[in-house]
């Protein structure tokens, strides 16, 4: 990480590069582009038919070592198209979640086969006397305004099927938080990549570490399940982000005190594994890693859940990083939990070997 002027953490180039790329899910292509250009300056890097890119530090010790894998999606919620009417005007449905009244008035952008094409979304108009009737706004409501006059110019431009995101370029705030879309989860996939190339500066671990950039979390966790399947990892360490409790409105009763800036938080659940869950968290303490604990009581609704049940089981920890405002186009951040996190990974990479058991 960069200090500024102040002293405060700014973003690394490679992170604000993931941002500005539009990957929402099933069309990862541009994201994974960046990474994995990033990537093979350290490491060896494949990807698999769904678009999961993974990024591979040898073992310093020789072939045939067990794999420790850093996993973090990186894809992001988005709209596809489901309809052009008459007056050239797109219907949408959402890619991942997305609550209607925060697409309202923004701008988005659609990957087609002509290239970008940018439109603002509308809501339907509904006269004074009745929005005491509907006072919600429903996806219904919504339609894309791309500028064209009607049907047969908007149909030159895009064509069903079309995704794309809202748009904005990341924005750094004071005291080294960041202001983003898709912070969730190129946070994560950017997290996995650093600490894998960090253990490749140090010559490596005594495991082979693949850093994993998994796709089309947001529709069903799936690029995670092949990933695991195909790994067959000793462990795996998933990274995404948390819901901050520190904002108006919530709740540390639930999931504990997650908050910006008191480093990455550390998940303990029932779907964990114990063992490796502890020894993350060893790995904090005994480096003097900023980090806290969050809690889950059933799933994670992350990529951990598919790599927790692949195969036979793999043992299978979780990293989070407190967001403010997830699944909204300016999600918030401080980079020094980002930072905590990439620490805590090659913490644990420098404390597993060939002979480490997770076994309960």
């Amino acid at each position: 990480m960069r200090l500024n002027a102040q002293g405060a953490v700014t973003a690394p180039a490679l992170l604000t590069d993931l941002l500005d790329a539009v990957g929402p899910s099933g069309r990862e292509e541009l994201p994974a582009r960046v990474w994995r250009d990033a990537a093979s300056a350290f490491a060896t890097v494949t990807s698999d038919t769904l678009g999961t890119s993974f990024a591979r530090v040898a073992a310093r010790d020789g072939a045939g070592a067990p794999t420790l894998a850093f996993v973090g999606h990186i894809d992001e919620i988005g709209l596809a198209i489901t309809h052009v009417d008459d007056n050239g005007y797109l219907a949408v449905t959402t890619v991942g979640g997305i609550p209607p009244e925060t697409l309202v008035g923004q701008r988005v952008t659609f990957l087609t086969r002509n290239g970008d094409v940018t439109g603002t979304v509308g809501r339907q108009r509904v006269a004074a006397a009745r929005m005491q009737d509907r006072p919600r706004v429903e996806h219904a409501d919504l339609h894309v305004d791309i500028g064209a006059r009607d049907r047969a110019e908007a149909e030159q431009l895009v064509q069903v099927g079309d995704s794309g995101v809202w748009t904005g370029p990341p924005v750094e705030l004071s005291g080294g938080r960041l202001l983003s879309r898709a912070l969730d989860n190129r946070l994560g996939s950017y997290i996995a990549l650093e600490a894998a190339r960090r253990v490749a500066e140090r010559g490596g671990a005594a495991v082979d570490v693949v850093a994993v950039a998994a796709v089309q979390e947001e529709v069903g966790l799936y690029g995670a399940r092949a990933a695991a399947f195909e790994l067959d990892p000793l462990a795996a360490i998933v990274v995404d982000v948390t819901p901050a409790t520190d904002s108006p409105g919530g709740d540390p009763r639930q999931q504990g005190r997650i908050e910006l800036g008191r480093g990455t938080m550390i998940a303990r659940g029932p779907t964990l594994n114990a063992p490796l869950s502890d020894l993350i968290a060893r790995a904090a303490e005994e480096d003097g890693i900023p980090h806290a604990l969050e809690v889950y009581s059933r799933t994670t609704r992350t990529d951990a859940d598919e790599f927790h049940r692949a195969r036979a089981g793999v043992p299978t920890g979780l990293l989070s990083i407190p967001t403010r405002y997830v699944h909204t186009p300016n999600e918030l951040c401080d980079l020094e939990d980002v930072e905590s996190a990439v620490r805590v990974l090659v913490a644990v990479a420098a404390r597993v070997d060939r002979g480490t058991s997770f076994v309960r």
